[in-house]
């Protein structure tokens, strides 16, 4: 019951942070980790919608689901301003 109540405690804090500005960390297995800035777009019962944008212009949306956050698979650090930064966990 534990981790249901976690993954529900993750999905209300990723719903919160729509619209802001976020830092991805990432696992990609085999020692890969890689780190983008996006902004959360929408979050849907299962999964939760990025959008990153690169230095190319071009926009590129990538979802995760709730659990990835529960595993540490993804690392979620919002940022609300200049200097203050919040961890999604």
């Amino acid at each position: 019951m534990l981790e249901k109540n976690g993954l529900l405690k993750i999905r209300k804090d990723v719903e919160d942070c729509i619209g802001k500005k976020v830092i991805l960390k990432a696992n990609k297995g085999r020692k890969k980790t890689t780190v983008r800035e996006g902004i959360i777009e929408s979050a849907y019962p299962s999964i939760f919608v990025v959008k990153i944008c690169n230095q190319y212009d071009n926009t590129r949306r990538v979802s995760y689901t709730y659990s990835d956050i529960l595993t540490a698979t993804v690392e979620i650090t919002v940022c609300d301003g200049e200097e203050r930064r919040i961890m999604i966990s």
